[in-house]
């Protein structure tokens, strides 16, 4: 039985490469028989040379060895090319696409949309189903009418509107003489840039943090917009406190 196997393996090896020296001998011939018609003038593939190459690219894996006449990357154009009309034939000699909208239909949509501003798209769609027109949801959202929305606000314009109202707090450090960091919190106001309260410490914590703001802020004169970052010291704890 092995030595049965064993033979076998060396004649499927002896087949597969005299099958690879036909093909290479194929695609230099090939090649040979392109460069003997243009010899007087500049060559030229036919569709069928190009398609000779694209075939032989999906039967033998070390075809780009024998290609000389054009790099390999041109056939793998070429067969990209051969598939996307492939795929184009085939959408355009198959089944239609989506059946055409009416103009009517068009027109409901939009005068659904113009007398229900708060409608959207599934909102719409369902309607129609009550109604018995067969649509998509997708479709109802192609033909909505689209309404103009005001402008959203600025950053510039809301530092502007809301200047004397506005304050900003936050933490920076301070290495001391004895190499000990020491955390200074600062509460300032936007309107003239002045600073209304500060305060240092070794060891901030959000107890302590609120309880700064509080002495910024005494009798409940809490500003009505606060500016700070996403430090964790800002969290939950500190939001209940003040």
């Amino acid at each position: 039985m092995l030595i049965l196997t064993t033979l076998l393996g060396t004649l499927s090896s002896m087949f597969r490469v005299r099958a690879v020296l036909e093909l290479e001998n194929l695609a230099l011939r090939h090649q040979i028989g392109v460069l003997q018609r243009s010899a007087r003038k500049r060559f030229k593939l036919t569709a069928a040379d190009r398609l000779f190459w694209v075939w032989l690219s999906r039967i033998w894996s070390d075809w780009r060895s024998a290609l000389a006449i054009v790099k390999p990357e041109t056939v793998v154009a070429w067969h990209r090319a051969g598939f996307r009309r492939f795929w184009a034939w085939k959408v355009r000699c198959g089944r239609p696409g989506r059946p055409v909208i009416s103009h009517e239909i068009r027109a409901l949509i939009r005068q659904m949309c113009r007398e229900n501003p708060g409608w959207g798209a599934p909102r719409i769609h369902g309607e129609l189903l009550k109604l018995g027109i067969d649509i998509g949801e997708t479709s109802v959202s192609k033909y909505m009418v689209r309404c103009r929305k005001p402008p959203s606000q600025t950053w510039g314009t809301f530092l502007g509107n809301h200047l004397r109202r506005l304050v900003s707090i936050d933490f920076f450090t301070v290495p001391a003489l004895h190499f000990q960091v020491l955390c200074v919190f600062l509460v300032l106001a936007h309107d003239r840039r002045r600073i209304i309260h500060f305060n240092v410490t070794a060891h901030p914590t959000a107890e302590w943090t609120g309880q700064q703001l509080r002495e910024a802020f005494p009798f409940d004169q809490l500003p009505r917009y606060l500016l700070r970052d996403r430090d964790a010291i800002f969290g939950q704890d500190f939001r209940d406190l003040v």
